[in-house]
Protein backbone atom coordinates (compact mmCIF):
# COMPACT_ATOMS: atom_id res chain seq x y z
CA UNK A 1 0.00 0.00 0.00
CA UNK A 2 1.44 3.37 -1.07
CA UNK A 3 1.78 6.02 1.65
CA UNK A 4 -0.39 9.13 1.26
CA UNK A 5 1.86 11.92 -0.02
CA UNK A 6 2.41 14.85 2.32
CA UNK A 7 0.56 17.95 1.10
CA UNK A 8 2.30 21.09 -0.09
CA UNK A 9 1.43 24.00 2.17
CA UNK A 10 0.56 27.17 0.25
CA UNK A 11 0.56 30.36 2.31
CA UNK A 12 -1.80 33.09 1.11
CA UNK A 13 -0.92 36.49 2.62
CA UNK A 14 -3.22 39.48 2.78
CA UNK A 15 -2.84 42.72 0.80
CA UNK A 16 0.65 43.48 2.07
CA UNK A 17 4.28 43.33 1.10
CA UNK A 18 6.51 40.52 2.36
CA UNK A 19 6.79 40.85 6.15
CA UNK A 20 9.84 39.02 7.55
CA UNK A 21 8.49 38.91 11.12
CA UNK A 22 4.97 37.71 10.24
CA UNK A 23 3.84 34.32 11.57
CA UNK A 24 3.21 33.08 8.02
CA UNK A 25 6.86 33.78 7.18
CA UNK A 26 8.04 31.93 10.30
CA UNK A 27 5.70 29.04 9.52
CA UNK A 28 6.92 28.74 5.93
CA UNK A 29 10.50 28.42 7.19
CA UNK A 30 9.49 25.39 9.29
CA UNK A 31 7.51 23.60 6.58
CA UNK A 32 9.66 21.76 4.02
CA UNK A 33 8.49 22.56 0.51
CA UNK A 34 6.05 25.29 1.57
CA UNK A 35 5.18 27.88 -1.07
CA UNK A 36 4.13 31.46 -0.38
CA UNK A 37 1.95 33.35 -2.85
CA UNK A 38 4.10 36.38 -3.77
CA UNK A 39 2.85 39.90 -3.07
CA UNK A 40 1.69 41.83 -6.10
CA UNK A 41 3.65 44.84 -7.27
CA UNK A 42 0.83 46.04 -9.55
CA UNK A 43 -2.95 45.97 -9.14
CA UNK A 44 -2.53 44.98 -5.49
CA UNK A 45 -6.15 45.75 -4.61
CA UNK A 46 -7.52 43.80 -7.58
CA UNK A 47 -9.42 40.70 -6.54
CA UNK A 48 -8.97 39.21 -10.01
CA UNK A 49 -5.20 39.74 -9.89
CA UNK A 50 -4.94 38.23 -6.41
CA UNK A 51 -7.07 35.21 -7.39
CA UNK A 52 -5.12 34.70 -10.62
CA UNK A 53 -1.81 34.79 -8.74
CA UNK A 54 -3.04 32.17 -6.25
CA UNK A 55 -4.36 30.01 -9.10
CA UNK A 56 -1.03 30.31 -10.92
CA UNK A 57 0.84 29.10 -7.84
CA UNK A 58 -1.56 26.18 -7.35
CA UNK A 59 -1.39 25.17 -11.02
CA UNK A 60 2.35 24.51 -10.67
CA UNK A 61 1.92 22.11 -7.74
CA UNK A 62 1.23 18.43 -8.30
CA UNK A 63 -0.45 16.49 -5.52
CA UNK A 64 -2.42 17.56 -2.48
CA UNK A 65 -2.27 21.07 -1.06
CA UNK A 66 -3.21 22.73 2.21
CA UNK A 67 -3.93 26.45 2.16
CA UNK A 68 -2.91 28.76 5.03
CA UNK A 69 -4.52 32.15 4.51
CA UNK A 70 -4.47 35.27 6.65
CA UNK A 71 -6.54 38.46 6.56
CA UNK A 72 -7.54 39.41 2.99
CA UNK A 73 -5.75 36.23 1.88
CA UNK A 74 -8.76 34.39 3.34
CA UNK A 75 -11.06 36.32 1.01
CA UNK A 76 -8.71 35.68 -1.92
CA UNK A 77 -9.02 31.98 -1.06
CA UNK A 78 -12.83 31.95 -0.92
CA UNK A 79 -13.08 33.96 -4.16
CA UNK A 80 -10.66 31.47 -5.76
CA UNK A 81 -12.73 28.52 -4.51
CA UNK A 82 -15.87 30.03 -6.04
CA UNK A 83 -14.25 30.12 -9.49
CA UNK A 84 -11.68 27.31 -9.66
CA UNK A 85 -11.63 23.62 -8.86
CA UNK A 86 -8.74 21.45 -7.80
CA UNK A 87 -8.27 19.08 -4.87
CA UNK A 88 -7.47 20.85 -1.61
CA UNK A 89 -6.93 18.76 1.51
CA UNK A 90 -7.86 21.59 3.84
CA UNK A 91 -7.46 25.25 4.67
CA UNK A 92 -6.60 27.29 7.73
CA UNK A 93 -8.35 30.65 7.38
CA UNK A 94 -7.00 33.05 9.99
CA UNK A 95 -8.70 36.30 11.02
CA UNK A 96 -10.62 37.21 7.86
CA UNK A 97 -11.55 40.89 7.69
CA UNK A 98 -15.18 41.94 7.43
CA UNK A 99 -15.25 43.72 4.08
CA UNK A 100 -19.03 44.21 4.36
CA UNK A 101 -18.51 46.66 7.25
CA UNK A 102 -16.43 49.85 6.88
CA UNK A 103 -12.86 49.16 8.03
CA UNK A 104 -10.86 51.46 10.32
CA UNK A 105 -9.13 54.51 8.88
CA UNK A 106 -6.08 53.63 6.81
CA UNK A 107 -7.74 50.60 5.20
CA UNK A 108 -9.63 50.46 1.88
CA UNK A 109 -13.18 51.78 2.04
CA UNK A 110 -16.30 50.00 0.76
CA UNK A 111 -16.18 51.89 -2.54
CA UNK A 112 -12.59 50.84 -3.23
CA UNK A 113 -13.28 47.24 -2.27
CA UNK A 114 -16.38 47.09 -4.46
CA UNK A 115 -14.61 48.74 -7.40
CA UNK A 116 -11.82 46.15 -7.21
CA UNK A 117 -14.18 43.16 -7.08
CA UNK A 118 -14.05 42.12 -3.42
CA UNK A 119 -17.76 42.63 -2.78
CA UNK A 120 -19.95 40.76 -2.29
CA UNK A 121 -17.92 38.29 -0.22
CA UNK A 122 -18.75 34.71 -1.33
CA UNK A 123 -20.90 32.83 1.15
CA UNK A 124 -21.18 29.46 -0.59
CA UNK A 125 -19.86 26.41 1.30
CA UNK A 126 -16.20 25.74 0.52
CA UNK A 127 -15.52 22.50 -1.37
CA UNK A 128 -12.83 21.43 1.10
CA UNK A 129 -12.47 21.13 4.90
CA UNK A 130 -11.55 24.40 6.57
CA UNK A 131 -10.91 25.97 9.95
CA UNK A 132 -11.62 29.65 10.59
CA UNK A 133 -9.44 31.02 13.38
CA UNK A 134 -11.28 34.03 14.81
CA UNK A 135 -9.99 36.67 17.20
CA UNK A 136 -12.22 38.14 19.90
CA UNK A 137 -10.72 41.63 19.52
CA UNK A 138 -9.83 41.91 15.84
CA UNK A 139 -10.02 45.58 14.77
CA UNK A 140 -10.95 44.46 11.24
CA UNK A 141 -13.87 42.16 12.09
CA UNK A 142 -16.15 41.50 15.04
CA UNK A 143 -16.16 37.91 16.24
CA UNK A 144 -19.86 37.43 15.48
CA UNK A 145 -19.34 38.59 11.88
CA UNK A 146 -16.50 36.11 11.39
CA UNK A 147 -18.68 33.40 12.93
CA UNK A 148 -21.34 34.17 10.29
CA UNK A 149 -18.75 33.74 7.52
CA UNK A 150 -17.52 30.47 9.01
CA UNK A 151 -21.07 29.11 9.09
CA UNK A 152 -21.68 30.14 5.47
CA UNK A 153 -18.42 28.53 4.31
CA UNK A 154 -19.09 25.32 6.25
CA UNK A 155 -15.91 25.90 8.23
CA UNK A 156 -15.10 24.85 11.78
CA UNK A 157 -14.93 28.04 13.84
CA UNK A 158 -12.19 28.23 16.47
CA UNK A 159 -12.00 31.06 19.00
CA UNK A 160 -8.27 31.76 19.29
CA UNK A 161 -8.70 34.47 21.93
CA UNK A 162 -7.80 38.13 22.05
CA UNK A 163 -5.07 38.08 19.40
CA UNK A 164 -5.96 41.32 17.59
CA UNK A 165 -5.53 40.86 13.84
CA UNK A 166 -2.95 38.11 14.47
CA UNK A 167 -0.12 40.10 12.92
CA UNK A 168 3.15 41.68 14.11
CA UNK A 169 1.28 44.84 15.14
CA UNK A 170 -0.71 42.61 17.52
CA UNK A 171 2.48 40.96 18.82
CA UNK A 172 2.45 37.84 16.64
CA UNK A 173 5.75 37.30 14.87
CA UNK A 174 5.19 33.61 15.53
CA UNK A 175 1.94 31.73 16.12
CA UNK A 176 2.71 28.18 17.28
CA UNK A 177 -0.96 27.23 17.26
CA UNK A 178 -0.94 27.32 13.45
CA UNK A 179 1.19 24.18 13.52
CA UNK A 180 -1.43 22.41 15.64
CA UNK A 181 -4.09 23.12 13.03
CA UNK A 182 -1.80 21.95 10.24
CA UNK A 183 -1.11 18.66 12.03
CA UNK A 184 -4.78 17.80 11.54
CA UNK A 185 -4.31 18.17 7.77
CA UNK A 186 -1.22 15.92 7.74
CA UNK A 187 1.39 18.70 7.64
CA UNK A 188 4.39 18.45 9.92
CA UNK A 189 6.53 21.46 10.68
CA UNK A 190 10.10 21.10 11.85
CA UNK A 191 10.41 21.64 15.60
CA UNK A 192 11.51 24.91 17.10
CA UNK A 193 15.25 25.14 17.59
CA UNK A 194 16.30 24.17 21.11
CA UNK A 195 17.10 27.10 23.32
CA UNK A 196 20.29 26.52 25.36
CA UNK A 197 19.71 26.36 29.12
Amino acid sequence: MNPVPAPTVVLVPGLRDHVPDHWQTALAARLPGAVTVPPLTKARFSRDAQVATLDGVLSRIAGPVVLVAHSAGVLTTVHWAARHHRPVRGALLATPPDFDTPLPEGHPGPGTLSEHGWLPVPRAPLPFPSVVAASTNDPLARFDRVAELARAWGSRLVDVGAVGHLNPASGYGDWPRAREFLDAFGCRATPDPEVPA
